[in-house]
């Protein structure tokens, strides 16, 4: 039998470099979306790194009032918790309820291996982008909310299709952009209908 080899130390680096490497795991999350041309599924991981580009691309339309670096750091945390809850689509309102105990236990044990001051600041962002009633929250919920859309309105609406996904639950779950950005809203509508005209969404 293999000997189990020792933790790596770091001196007081080592809490970093141990949550650095849990972390990994999310590469390994499916989510329902594929990449774009392609027959694989995204992860986790490759949706934290698409939502935080589209932060940094959509910044000049966030307003004076919102911490765009904030809002950064918001999208490459916001779903580490999927690590131990794994990733629920968020057209089924019943299991997004039911995980939610779930991705709070995942908070604390994930966050909770930072160095203390690092681990509370990282576990804060987490519940205000949760709560989604600071400015930031709302910018980046409005991002993460878009990107799927923006995802199936350029792959035939794959994941729409294969979850079955109608127009009236696309349009009420999304429909807040409104209030962050209401041109944006505007032309998501337009492009939603001619979604549901070519039996994209049911």
């Amino acid at each position: 039998m293999a000997e189990k080899l020792p933790a790596l130390a770091f001196g007081e680096l080592t809490d970093v470099v141990r949550f650095l490497m849990e972390i990994d795991k999310l590469k390994s999350i499916q989510r329902r979306t594929k990449v774009l041309g392609t027959d694989r599924q995204e992860n986790t991981a490759e949706h934290s790194w698409h939502f935080a580009v589209a932060v940094m691309a959509l910044a000049p339309y966030a307003g004076d009032q919102v911490d765009i670096f904030k809002v950064l750091k918001m999208a490459v945390i916001h779903d580490i918790v999927e690590i131990d809850a794994g990733d629920v689509l968020v057209y089924d309102l019943v299991a997004r309820q039911a995980i939610h105990s779930e991705e709070e236990a995942a908070a604390i044990r994930l966050f909770g291996m930072l160095p203390d001051a690092q681990g509370k600041e990282f576990h804060h962002l987490w519940h205000e982008y949760e709560a989604g009633e600071s400015a930031e929250a709302q910018f980046a919920l409005m991002i993460d909310r878009l990107m799927p859309v923006l995802m199936n309105l350029h792959n035939q609406g794959q994941s729409w299709v294969e979850n079955g996904i109608r127009l009236e639950q696309v349009l009420s779950r999304n429909a807040f952009i409104a209030d962050v950005y209401p041109a944006l809203w505007d032309h998501l509508k337009n492009h939603l209908d001619k979604a549901h005209q070519s039996g994209w969404l049911k």
